[in-house]
């Protein structure tokens, strides 16, 4: 097997410079994710002779090594996959509620919400699924062996690699957090400060690894990874058992998909609110002319937002696990439903959200810190995946002796009906918590094609904006006609209904076009980046172009 010459890669990358030129492209095969060390990985598996799953497990991996706030092995997710020949498959890892869990289980006596209890510590997090869910992708798509996967990510962990401004400064701002809610000696805290290119090696997450590569997901949810994370639950008031982890299961799900303007649209479906909230806010304003109005204009940023305020509104009252919710996604993404949604749209004045209500149905029959990979093969396969812990490093709890942090997706269901939960996204009870529940997510992993011919892979983390940072993207390719990396770069804005308000940010409105849009009735808040989008786009003479965020490490590579 090939060997990459990791340390070489990461030093050089340790201090790389941000943003990626707007004229790259590759004219086979591209992986863009949210480290350089990663993307690496998964060039170099392509270069192997491995297809995009094969790319996709490697990446993954890796970056369970180099980016702890998001990659991850003790977190979950969402795959989409389109096969050169047309062919889609979508994989639901998302994590699941423990058997023990309940529906008022983070309340007090009087029924109030616990703020922390859903976010920080043992008891926010949910039974892990990314390692079952990569298995399973590559047991059904996948080319190269299990073992070759792996390794890189192996060697980056017992080898070391050094740590970036960006991750340095992160793992700073959480070493209280750490040290308050772990039981164990870790290695992420075992610092004072954290500088720019202090080296950092990971044994005990390195020997995971070295489980999974030989016995698969046997290695993860059996054995002795399984009795850390459980003694682990034990030492700090968490409720995930080894049954919990026996019975884990990915789910293989219809893609939902659907047209805008000639493209067809795929993406996941639920326990994702993603795919559905993209088709619907598409479909809502492809009877105007967005190109006329200018990106980021006035005009278009209004009937943008307006579109999010109603799809929002939608997402938190009939969104939630389908195995467990009669989700009425036909009639969400009915073209009728969408077009009577829109009626009350005034091209000059903003609507109050509070005027907005979900759209009602009869009954039907019977998660901000996520991480976004994109990768297209030389054969022309293509993945888009999400995966997340939920918040920066999930729980802040790292498994003692396994060496890897558990999510806190626990947060993403309804602790309580009508109440925001950490990201201001309010729920009901098709997201209550039950046992066994996946809960309800923004992960939003979409493929784009037009004329049978593959056209873009795009997704991107950032909790509630993840939706709208990918319906941005697509409007901004589709319709204003930018290239990968200046879209990926472009200023973001974003609307969830409740607050009322359009968050955006620095550099996203010129004076004007916030004056005007205050005159409409909008009420305006900046905030910091929104989102980390890494997207592929294939050009006409078959290039790939991609896209990396500059708001994070992200990095494109490819041959």
């Amino acid at each position: 097997m090939k060997k990459l010459p990791l340390l070489a890669l990461a030093l050089l990358f340790a201090c790389k410079p941000s943003p990626q030129p707007t004229n790259l492209s590759f004219p086979h095969a591209a992986v863009v994710s949210a480290h350089p060390l990663a993307s690496e990985v998964g060039k170099a598996i392509l270069q192997q002779g491995g297809n995009a799953v094969d790319a996709a497990v490697a990446v993954h991996m890796a970056l369970a090594v180099v980016f702890p706030q998001a990659g991850n092995l003790g977190g979950g997710g969402f795959l989409v996959s389109r096969q050169a020949g047309g062919a889609v498959h979508t994989i639901d890892f998302r994590e699941k509620a423990p058997a023990a869990a309940s529906r008022d289980m983070y309340l007090d006596s009087l029924g109030n919400v616990i703020a922390e209890k859903s976010w920080l510590g043992h008891l926010a997090a949910g039974v892990p699924g990314s390692v079952a869910g990569l298995a399973a992708a590559h047991d059904s798509l996948g080319s190269l062996p299990w073992a070759q996967l792996i390794q890189p990510a192996i060697d980056l962990a017992k080898k070391g690699f050094p740590l970036t401004a960006k991750e340095a400064s992160a793992l700073n701002e959480k070493l209280d957090i750490f040290r308050q809610h772990n039981t164990r000696p870790g290695i992420w805290w075992s610092k004072d400060k954290w500088q720019a290119g202090d080296s950092i090696t990971l044994p005990d997450l390195g020997l995971t690894l070295e489980l999974i590569r030989d016995q698969g997901r046997r290695g993860f949810y059996e054995g002795p990874v399984a009795d850390s994370l459980v003694a682990e639950m034990a030492r700090g008031g968490g409720i995930i058992t080894k049954e919990d982890l026996l019975a884990y299961q990915p789910v293989w799900r219809p893609a939902v998909a659907g047209h805008y303007r000639g493209c067809e649209v795929i993406s996941m479906g639920p326990p994702s609110s993603g795919g559905i909230a993209l088709l619907q806010l598409l479909k809502m304003i492809e009877p105007f002319p967005i190109r006329e109005y200018g990106h980021n204009s006035a005009r278009a940023v209004h009937l943008m937002a307006e579109a999010e305020r109603r799809v929002y509104a939608d997402r938190a009252a009939h969104l939630g696990d389908p195995d467990f919710w009669p989700v009425p996604q036909g009639q969400l993404l009915d073209s009728m439903y969408l077009q009577q949604r829109m009626t009350s749209f005034d091209p000059e004045k903003a609507t109050e959200s509070t005027d907005i209500f979900a759209g009602e149905f009869p009954q039907a029959e019977g998660s901000e810190e996520t991480t976004h990979y994109s990768i297209v093969d030389a054969q022309g396969n293509a993945v888009a995946v999400t995966t997340t812990l939920n918040g920066g490093y999930g729980a802040c709890v790292l498994v003692g002796g396994a060496g890897f942090f558990l999510n806190n997706e626990m947060d993403d269901f309804s602790a309580k009906p009508g109440v925001p939960n950490s990201y201001g996204l309010l729920g009901a009870e098709a997201n209550a918590i039950e046992p066994g529940k996946r809960m309800l997510s923004s992960m939003t992993p979409a493929i784009l094609a037009k004329d049978g011919k593959l056209l873009m892979v795009v997704g991107t983390p950032g909790g509630s904006t993840i939706i709208t940072s990918v319906f941005q993207n697509i409007v901004n390719i589709v319709d204003f006609e930018m290239d990968m990396q200046a879209s990926v770069a472009a200023p973001r804005f974003h609307h969830q209904w409740l607050p009322d308000e359009i968050f955006f940010e620095e550099g996203a409105f010129s004076p004007e076009t916030r004056a005007s849009l205050e005159a409409m009735g909008h009420h305006l808040q900046q905030r910091g980046p929104m989102g980390r989008v890494d997207a592929v786009r294939i050009l006409p003479d078959g290039d790939l172009q991609p896209g990396a965020d500059p708001r994070g490490d992200d990095w494109s590579s490819g041959y």
